[in-house]
């Protein structure tokens, strides 16, 4: 298993690490200087309640399947076949929650346009992670390596050619937020093409299985995940939300500027976790294999945690020159934002270990106690910093938010797993060494060796 994940941690970084710093700090930062913060401020919104509505369609399917594949593979093609099935019917039911939503919130014409191009995307988006669910059960992390870079790639080449490439006649002179998303659904919609006929062919898949009652079961056993990332994500996302009701578009675009860079840190600890939870899914399986739990968390944990704190600190150090880069001549607005919310990223990697760690056990009721916690303590310092800091109040929320779900994940997880005081051991330079060698060994071939 630990080679397994180390194959895997390798691929799935390589492939990200190559792909999403363009996107997030080239692609995306390039839209917002070309429609400015105040549109961006608009679009960030909007796209922040579909993303908190996007769990109706998924219902904690992905992390279940990946825990049930992974224990279970001989499921795949049963389970791929009928799940589909359930997915295009929750399309019908995220539809119309996200429109009743916006209609609660006063959204007119302008956001409701927005808003039907979002769940679009929201919707292709939800596919493919389901679909990459898949290959990671399989432990087919090439295969998840790929498919988790080929959209933000299209997105790349399509809004490039937008903005720094010859005007298309097709879409007028001037970039705007829309062609953003167009180019998201695009992308999205081509990716999620190409992963179901590669699955698909893997699993046997024929056609869609209609069977209400398999629905069901499905349903019932993934509703403690689809609560914990309903939670997890309002927890993470509703900052926006109350920034655009409470002190404008400017301040959400503020807030979504300095929050960029703190995204683009955070896919290293998402990544590791990617490959964690199908392996602590076997390792948490059995009693004979839990005694490997400790040596596999220490593996993840020390290399995770200096790279967090090492980039929290350099952030907060260099600040200034970083936001002046990012956003030249209006850098300044976004600094004091960002050296609260860059501390962020310790906390979220601890919860993307333990709280990955606790879901393969299947500890959800657990977690979704401390997320419901975590949502009311962000909710409440945002209620109250606000109208005092603005943008900065809801950076100070963030991080007392994360910190609380992170200390309390760590705890229930040195208790139920009884991880000895070894586990958060600086591991030795030659632990390190043989794992490197067991892992390259494990890739060559039979004739190779």
């Amino acid at each position: 298993m630990q080679k397994k994940l180390f194959s895997g941690l390798f691929w799935v970084l390589l492939a990200n690490l190559l792909v999403k710093p363009l996107w997030i700090l080239g692609v995306e930062v390039g839209v917002q200087n070309a429609v400015g913060n105040e549109m961006y401020g608009f679009y960030f919104s909007i796209f922040n309640l579909s993303y908190i509505l996007n769990i109706l369609l998924d219902l904690g399917i992905t992390n279940f399947n990946t825990r049930n594949i992974a224990q279970h593979p001989q499921l795949i093609g049963k389970h791929l076949s009928g799940i589909l099935g359930i997915k295009v019917c929750l399309l019908g039911l995220y539809v119309v929650v996200a429109f009743t939503a916006g209609t609660l919130l006063g959204y007119g014409s302008r956001e409701f346009y927005l808003l039907a191009w979002l769940t679009l995307c929201q919707f292709l988006n939800s596919l493919i992670l389901y679909l990459r669910s898949n290959f990671e059960g399989l432990m087919l992390f090439r295969w998840d390596s790929l498919f988790s870079v080929l959209d933000r790639v299209l997105m790349i080449l399509i809004c490039g050619c937008l903005l720094w490439g010859p005007k298309l006649s097709l879409f007028g002179c001037c970039f705007s937020i829309y062609h953003f998303v167009y180019a998201q659904a695009a992308a999205y919609g081509v990716t999620a093409a190409v992963a179901l006929a590669v699955i698909g062919r893997k699993a046997g898949l024929r056609r869609l299985r209609w069977d209400w009652r398999f629905f069901l079961v499905i349903l019932k056993k993934s509703a403690p995940f689809a609560l914990l990332v309903l939670l997890m994500a309002s927890y993470n996302r509703i900052d926006p939300l109350l920034l655009r009701r409470m002190a404008g578009d400017a301040a959400a675009g503020v807030y979504a500027g300095a929050f960029r860079l703190l995204d683009a840190l955070t896919m290293v600890a998402y990544l590791v976790s990617v490959p964690l939870l199908p392996v602590f899914a076997r390792l948490t399986a059995t009693a004979e294999e839990r005694g490997m739990l400790s040596s596999t968390v220490r593996m993840v944990f020390w290399p995770l945690m200096l790279f967090a704190v090492g980039a929290a600190v350099a952030g907060a150090l260099w600040a200034e020159p970083l936001m002046g880069l990012l956003y030249p001549g209006r850098g300044g607005e976004y600094v004091p934002v960002f050296r609260v919310i860059v501390f962020g990223i310790i906390p979220i990697g601890l919860t993307y270990i333990f709280g990955t760690l606790l879901t393969a056990g299947g500890f959800l009721r657990q977690l979704n106690l401390y997320a419901l916690t975590t949502l009311a303590i962000n909710i409440g310092v945002n209620l109250l910093l606000i109208p005092r800091l603005g943008a900065t109040g809801s950076a100070w929320a963030s991080l007392t938010a994360q910190s609380f779900m992170a200390i309390a994940q760590l705890a229930l997880s040195v208790k139920i797993f009884h991880l000895p005081l070894s586990t958060f051991r600086f591991p030795r330079l030659r632990d390190a060494k043989h794992l490197l060698a067991s892992a390259m060994e494990s890739r060559r071939t039979p004739q190779e060796k």
